[in-house]
């Protein structure tokens, strides 16, 4: 009986983990795609494709206490090779020849999707530096409260590595290509990482349902 409720045990963490793990990378890839499209605030314009990744990272933060640095390290890799296959599919369907008759024209779906690829390059690198940088602060912050304040080591983590996120892709994806001017570039950072930091404490809440749903189902402490 022992052995089998254990079976049972790891099916459920294993559940846990592919169910995590795909809502991580369907926001990554996603934010991936709309990131050429600019979004109207009322007071700045930030680009649409940060709105995913607070997700992103208050996942990695969850993850990385529950499922340890390695799987998340190795998740962030499996992510990256899936972006990069992303922008290689785009890729190809965008240089395709357009049929007569297609609900988009050649120039709309290069414009829509075309302006993306750039964005992919950018936020490939983006990812790599800032999802190591997260799960190195989170341990860091993890070992400075000794397992405690749990809405620290997260804000603190994402705090630093989003701002690392941000300028990374608007360097490589927008200035670079000469989408914006550098000018741009600097109010852009500012707009989004704000935004992302005021998306990332509003789900500081979310941390800790999080938590106690993963102790609910795992029945484990984290490691």
């Amino acid at each position: 009986m022992f052995s089998t409720f254990r079976t049972m045990l790891q099916t459920r963490k294993e559940i846990v983990f592919l169910v995590m793990a795909g809502i991580f990378i369907t926001s990554a890839i996603v934010a991936e795609v709309i990131s050429c499209k600019t979004v109207e605030t009322g007071i700045y314009p930030i680009i649409a494709g940060i709105v995913p990744w607070p997700v992103v990272f208050l996942l990695t933060d969850v993850m990385n206490e529950y499922f340890g640095k390695q799987a998340v390290r190795r998740l962030s890799w499996i992510t990256v090779g899936l972006i990069a296959f992303c922008f290689i599919i785009m890729y190809v369907a965008v240089e395709l020849p357009t049929a007569k008759g297609s609900y988009l024209t050649d120039a709309e779906f290069r414009k829509a999707f075309g302006g993306s690829l750039p964005i992919m390059i950018g936020s490939i690198c983006a990812f790599i530096l800032s999802q190591l940088l997260d799960v190195y602060l989170f341990g860091f912050f993890n070992k400075l409260t000794k397992g405690k304040q749990i809405w620290l080591r997260s804000t603190g983590s994402t705090v630093i590595s989003q701002l690392v996120d941000s300028y990374t892709v608007l360097i490589i994806g927008f200035w670079i290509p000469g989408v914006f001017t550098f000018d741009q570039i600097l109010l852009f950072g500012i707009t989004g990482y704000a935004m992302k930091l005021i998306i990332a404490v509003a789900l500081t809440p979310l941390i800790y349902v999080m938590h106690f749903l993963a102790k609910k189902i795992l029945g484990q402490h984290p490691k």
